[in-house]
């Protein structure tokens, strides 16, 4: 039997540009990951629309706001989420995301509920995402954690709202 390393969840723990390079990569794999799913695949990061072109260059300054979780294994970035600035309502959970080779450890579990434990200290009385309706087994993991789906507060086809207080 293989040994597997341990993995944490830190709020992302110094700031170092090695810990924004591992963020920078689980972003670029998530949002790839997502136009293919979309239909919309690109071949690399560079055609990717501004946006996310933006998050992956410049971590640190798109989340400045932010509270960014990093999983980490060792010193490997191996999952993220963000943790939206609440703007009179909840906060938002966005960027979700594990590197396939540490699926089904608990990666994302752990994440979601320090990412909840953040909301709940900070004082928000609820935490808000959305997820694509093809990602069905991250739809039952905020299921399990209490999520609910609502009403919808953007209207992209095939996007799914859920929300949970603290």
């Amino acid at each position: 039997m293989t040994e597997r390393p341990e993995v944490t969840v830190v709020h992302r723990p110094d700031r170092s540009p090695a810990c924004d390079d591992g963020f920078a990569g689980l972003l670029a794999a998530y949002h790839l990951r997502t136009q293919a799913e979309k239909g919309k695949a690109v071949a690399d990061v560079d055609g990717l629309p501004d946006r996310y072109r933006a998050e992956i260059s410049d971590p640190r300054t798109a989340f400045v706001d932010d509270v960014v979780l990093l999983a980490l294994s060792g010193d490997t970035a191996v999952g993220c989420l963000v943790v939206t600035a609440p703007a009179d309502g909840p906060s938002e959970i966005k960027r979700l995301w594990t590197d396939p080779a540490f699926r089904g450890r608990g990666v994302a579990s752990g994440l979601l509920g320090a990412a909840l434990e953040h909301a709940a200290k900070s004082g928000v009385s609820g935490v808000r995402l959305s997820v694509w309706s093809w990602r069905t087994g991250a739809i039952a993991l905020y299921e399990r954690l209490g999520f609910t789906v609502t009403e919808s507060w953007d209207e992209r086809d095939q996007l799914v709202c859920m929300q949970r207080a603290v």
